[in-house]
């Protein structure tokens, strides 16, 4: 009989994660109250250390466990991607948690579980283990979101999104129920080739991805299934914002990869469908109710609605051309997320939030920099080149047209056109609205500051030279479907 850990080392990064959770735990338990910075560098060592060891296991196959975690492109891809995300959102927060009294190890404890709870997700071969990464990173989600419990609004977000959450997880687990019922196997192979054999119109079957999809569709934030998401985005604490609308976007996008194109590729018909409808409604009500927003934050909330709908149109496609381009779309995505809370995280100050749209009048004249990388993201979000996100968004339309949608195709340009006009408003009162009297011009957290320069022209870098990160994204799923 096989020994479960003869391929342990594959999951070197997920335990390597776990052990430098606890220390930075035990850190603070010991010696936070002195020495607050040692946790915040020891989280930068292990999310650092976790990378180069995902970079060295790149281009090895295989799983651990006896299947419950896999090894493969895609899975060294999304890793290393969600690695960098929660490096960037210790860098912008550090200043931030600071002045709020948020700096603590509890709260770089969370992050560092959510960012495993997310590497679980997308390295999970098993339903068991997809659920258990899933519910790993929703807790911590939850936590983080409450975390600030001198602030009414805070609590209330968690309370409402752990609610909403508990509700979504129980429709995914029943999925997965019905899965597990109608293939007697819990592992994602095994229930793709068991599932090859199943007529289309099996209503178990029928049932069983539609609670699937809904279940995937609460953890991306595609309408309707999107309720949630703005009080929350608004509620919890900027840096968590910043966390929850990055790295879990890439892992539930795992989520969906593992069970609809791998363990679901053989009802291609039937999750297709669902897709189209979430994808014409998130990009409908993402983009027509973000315009009439005056808080960024919620704001940019119906504005990862309305991504979400651009990145379901890949997952439309079927096709591994439209995975890959998906996969592009919500990498790009979540480093232009990062850059726009991250530029919320840099101008907020003791007492003061820059949340609102009209926190950002004349700011051209106080701090032209800041206001040419705010260009640079607004432009990106937009899909207005040279930027990247001009190139995530033809990468999922031509994923589109060559699948036959040409007719959703076309929507998803106009709903891009309808989507400019709320990024365009935020510019129009940086750069020709005047400051407000008495505006203060200095503050900033220099490393907030530095990260967001570095954040903010990798969307410019990435969108004159978008090559080498489409070709990384593609390659990472020529094994998959």
């Amino acid at each position: 009989m096989q020994n479960p850990l003869v391929h342990w080392s594959f999951a070197i990064p997920e335990i390597w994660i776990l052990v430098m959770a606890c220390v930075v735990l035990l850190v603070d338990l010991f010696w936070g109250q002195k020495q607050r910075d040692l946790g915040f560098w020891l989280s930068i060592f292990c999310l650092t250390g976790a990378m180069v060891l995902s970079a060295a296991e790149m281009g090895k196959a295989g799983s651990a466990f006896y299947g419950q975690l896999l090894m493969d492109r895609f899975t060294n891809t999304a890793d290393l991607a969600v690695e960098l995300l929660g490096l960037l959102v210790l860098f912008y927060s550090r200043g931030y948690l600071m002045l709020r009294g948020l700096y603590r190890g509890e709260v770089l404890a969370l992050l560092l579980f959510g960012t495993l709870g997310a590497m679980v997700m997308i390295s999970g071969g098993n339903l068991l283990s997809l659920y258990l990464g899933l519910e790993l990173l929703a807790l911590s989600q939850y936590a983080l979101v409450a975390i600030y419990r001198d602030q009414l609004r805070a609590t209330e977000a968690g309370l409402k999104y752990f609610i909403l959450g508990a509700l979504a997880s129980g429709l995914l687990l029943y999925g997965m129920s019905l899965l597990y019922g109608l293939t007697g196997s819990l592992g994602i192979g095994k229930i793709g080739m068991a599932l090859s054999d199943a007529s289309p119109d099996n209503y178990v079957l029928i049932v069983a991805l539609v609670f699937v999809v809904a279940g995937v569709a609460f953890k991306l934030g595609a309408a309707p299934f999107h309720m949630w998401l703005p009080d929350a985005y608004q509620g919890a604490p900027t840096p968590v914002t910043l966390f929850m609308a990055s790295a879990p976007k890439i892992a539930a996008f795992a989520l969906a990869v593992r069970l609809l194109a791998e363990a679901g590729s053989s009802a291609m018909a039937i999750w297709q469908q669902l897709f189209v409808a979430l994808a014409v409604l998130s990009m409908l009500i993402g983009n027509v109710v973000a315009i009439a927003q005056t808080n960024l934050k919620r704001m940019l909330a119906y504005s990862t609605v309305s991504n979400i709908g651009f990145l379901a149109l890949g997952i439309v496609a079927g096709s591994q051309n439209g995975l890959a381009s998906a996969l592009f779309y919500v990498v790009v995505y979540a480093l232009m997320a990062t850059a726009g809370f991250g530029m919320i995280v840099y101008l907020s100050r003791e007492g003061f939030e820059a949340e609102e749209i009209s926190d950002f009048r004349g700011l051209v004249q106080q701090r032209p920099w800041t206001a040419f990388l705010l260009l640079l993201i607004m432009f990106s979000l937009a899909g207005v080149p040279p930027t990247v996100g001009f190139y995530a968004k033809v990468a999922v339309f031509q994923a589109l047209v060559q699948a036959g949608f040409v007719w959703l195709a076309v929507f998803g340009v106009l709903m891009a056109v309808v989507g400019a006009f709320y990024y365009l408003r935020v510019l129009k009162v940086a750069f020709f609205d005047p400051p407000p009297e008495g505006a203060r011009t200095s503050g900033g957290d220099p490393l907030a500051g530095i990260t967001l320069t570095v954040n903010s022209l990798a969307l410019l870098v990435l969108g004159i030279v978008p090559a080498p990160l489409m070709t990384f994204c593609f390659h990472a799923l020529q094994e998959v479907m």
